[in-house]
């Protein structure tokens, strides 16, 4: 069933404010978190908004952070986010790195004491309105074992690029650094599928195609699968991501991220504070004549665009083109649900006395 932006908007805030967070904030939280249930990535949408009232029960959300710059030069900052929604936490360091562009020409924001930020494409998209690329990265929850490893140490943790054009619809690259997000296979278990070889090792280090093969103590692979498809490529970007978001700012990294599922309980002894994101903005007039580049852009993508296909295909697809598709089909006739994420609502409203 389809249900309306606008009455799943009304009641996720509704919820964020009873929580305790202030208005602006849920205003704020509620954007983010619908963002990507309007570009098709339901595992960051709504379904996930109990994850995050779960990890405020479970006192490790601050509704009502005092989130503040610890550190800055002209062109860099680190952020503290006093452990309040990363969905709130995210896009205040995203403004902070386009104002420090708009002087510098280039502002990169590094995010320490935060919490899972939703889809990183969304932070990244902020920076296309001011003629800007956007860059957004975020560590997550230790799910992924490295290339040759059989441990946990690393996160899904998403790259996403957003790039200017004219006439064309931006450049978007939304991507994990992984085979597939974790939220994949909280899809995959609601609909009782299979997952794709490639996306899973067991906990004994073997593949599996088990959706559960994670929860019952085995982990996501990296970008490529195995050393044959490339995952030291994906388990190098998984990486640099960690480096970046959380290394730099002071936040926690590898496996001593906390879980985003408050059944598990954070490392006893942290290495840094809460959960680490990086941001980027960069004026393209910083580099030459926007109008110029987006000409330039508009030229990139059309010649992409009219590339030969192979067989079967019709087209070759511009990163970002499928999000936009989809969010233009689901802004007319509304975001699909799973009935287990319906009761899950329907529960979270009773609980709160909130009408889904």
């Amino acid at each position: 069933m389809n249900y309306p932006l606008e009455r799943l908007s009304k009641f996720s805030k509704e919820v964020f404010l009873k929580i305790g967070c202030p208005e602006d904030q849920a205003t704020t939280a509620t954007d983010v978190l619908l963002s990507a249930d309007l570009r098709g990535v339901d595992s960051h949408g709504v379904a996930r908004l109990s994850g995050y009232v779960r990890l405020w029960e479970a006192g490790r959300v601050n509704p009502t952070p005092n989130i503040r710059v610890t550190y800055e030069t002209p062109s860099t900052a680190v952020v503290d986010g006093d452990g309040g929604l990363g969905l709130v936490v995210a896009p205040f360091a995203m403004k902070i790195a386009i104002e420090k562009a708009k002087i510098a020409g280039t502002g990169w924001v590094s995010v320490k004491n935060s919490n899972h930020y939703g889809i990183a494409g969304v932070h990244a998209m902020e920076a296309l309105q001011h003629d800007m690329i956007g860059l957004s990265m975020t560590n997550a929850s230790p799910l992924v074992a490295p290339t040759f490893a059989n441990e946990r140490l690393l996160g899904t943790n998403p790259i996403s690029v957003a790039i200017p054009a004219g006439n064309q619809p931006p450049f978007v690259a939304d991507l994990a650094t992984t085979t597939a997000a974790n939220g994949k296979l909280e899809i995959l278990t609601r609909k009782n599928k299979q997952a794709p070889s490639g996306w899973i090792q067991d906990k004994a280090g073997q593949p599996t195609t088990s959706p559960n093969g994670v929860k019952e103590g085995g982990a996501l692979l990296p970008l490529g699968g195995d050393k044959e498809h490339g995952s030291h490529k994906g388990y190098a970007l998984g990486a640099i991501v960690d480096i970046f978001s959380a290394v730099l700012s002071g936040a926690n990294y590898g496996p001593w991220v906390p879980p985003f599922v408050a059944f598990l309980q954070p490392d006893p002894n942290p290495v840094g504070e809460g959960l680490g994101h990086f941001f980027g903005a960069m004026r393209v007039d910083a580099f030459r004549p926007a109008d110029e580049f987006k000409s330039h852009m508009d030229n990139w993508i059309s010649r992409f665009r009219s590339a030969k296909t192979t067989e079967g295909h019709e087209k070759v697809l511009i990163p970002g083109d499928p999000e936009r598709e989809i969010e233009a089909q689901r802004r007319k006739k509304g975001i699909p649900l799973l009935p287990s994420v319906v009761d899950d609502l329907k529960a979270l409203g009773e609980k709160f006395e909130v009408e889904f």
